[in-house]
Formats: structure tokens, sequence, C-alpha cells
């Protein structure tokens, strides 16, 4: 489950950076909430190399030496926030490029987007998210997603299922690759023709039946690559 948020999430990401005309690499992404989804997300965006993750806890930013991390944030802190910057979730997103929301409703507030810069805002939350679509948009936010379905750009992972475990097993693949799900995320994220890219329309729809297939032939194809495949 965690792992196919972090999917979603990266293709949805990959689209919006495109919008936005941000540039892959250079980006200042801040994320809230540590648990099982933050946490696959933070390591599946830094291996997919968008930038500079940060991401917060109750505590606020996590960084490497912190006191009070569990094992798992140490790990995760030992691959993001290169600079080690501290402080509340409202001191690190000021100057970000996109916010992305994985932990309970209303801890952002259009002041808070706007000190970002053209901001993405990724507000995951449900069934409340962490800011409103329109009170992101108030604050600035050129492109805003939810988890939820009445507003565009819903951030679902039955989008990555069971196409995911359609090309392991399709080709007896013996693990899952941070390389399948980078492929799995490429493959959604093309879907949407550059033509019809916008600040609302950056991930096929969940009723789409064709994300199935170019998922599970995406990571299939990766799996026979890496050799990680068996047949």
């Amino acid at each position: 489950d965690q792992h196919g948020t972090a999917i979603v999430t990266a293709a949805g990401l990959l689209n919006a950076v495109k919008v936005t005309g941000k540039k892959m690499g250079e980006l200042k992404i801040v994320m809230s909430g540590a648990g099982a989804a933050g946490l696959a997300i933070a390591t599946l965006l830094t291996h997919m190399g968008f930038g500079n993750v940060i991401l917060c806890d109750r505590k606020g930013a996590i960084y490497e030496g912190r006191d009070g991390l569990n094992p798992y944030k140490q790990r995760v802190a030992k691959i993001t926030n290169k600079d080690h910057e501290a402080g509340s979730l409202a001191d690190v997103l000021v100057g970000a490029d996109a916010f992305l929301g994985v932990s309970k409703p209303g801890l952002v507030t259009p002041q808070m987007v706007g000190t970002m810069k053209d901001g993405i805002v990724f507000a995951m939350a449900n069934p409340t998210p962490e800011i409103m679509p329109d009170e992101a948009k108030a604050g600035g936010a050129k492109v805003v997603a939810t988890g939820r379905s009445d507003f565009p750009n819903q951030i679902n992972n039955v989008l990555v299922f069971p196409g995911l475990f359609k090309g392991a097993l399709s080709c007896g693949a013996v693990q899952i690759t941070e390389e399948m799900k980078y492929a799995a995320a490429k493959a959604l994220a093309d879907m949407i023709p550059e033509g019809e890219l916008s600040p609302t329309n950056i991930l096929p729809s969940p009723l789409n039946r064709a994300a199935a297939d170019a998922v599970a032939n995406a990571v299939a194809a990766e799996a026979r690559r890496s050799g990680h495949a068996r047949f």
C-alpha cells in the first residue's frame, strides 16, 4: 500500500514538474507525515532524482542526527534533507517547490503556500486534506492534487494495482526494485500526452482500464532489463 502511494505520487509529480516548468534534480520538496507512506514516498522521490526532499513529523524537519528518530526515520534521514534544515513545517516550506502531505487535516495555510515558489501542492490526507484546493490556489499554488475523487488530480494508488503485481508475476520477478517502481510511475505519467497536460490534468483517472496494462508492461520490461525476471 505504501509503495503504491509512492508510485502514484511520483507519477503525478513528474507531470506537475512539466506543467510548472520546474527542473528535475533542482526541486525542494517538503513533506508532512513520516509514517509508512511518507517514508516510502521520500525514498522513491530521492531515488528518482527529483531533488532535495525534506520530511517532517510532529516535531518538525527530520535530519540526520536529530534526537528521537526511530530506525526507519534514521534510515531516510541519511538520504534526505541534505542541508540539515531544522524547524517547523512552516519554516522549511519557505522557498519550496512542492508540498506533499500524508498526514492530517489543516496543517497548511494559504499563507504558508504563499512562501513557496510557484507551489505544487499534493494534500493527500483523507477525507480532509492538509489544505483544501481552493485555499491552496488562493495561496498561489500552480498545481493542486488531493486523495479525493471530487477534486481534479486524484492521487489514488488503485492506479498502481493490479498492474504492478501483474507485471511482476508475468515475468517471474524475484523482487520489486526501486527501478521497477520508477518504471511504473513513468508509465502512469506518460498516459497523459504532453499536449493534454494542464494544472488540472496530471494523472489518468483511477477508472482508466488502460492503466493496469501500462504499469504491468513497464514493470515487466524493467525486471527483465535489470535481471530480476526468471522468464
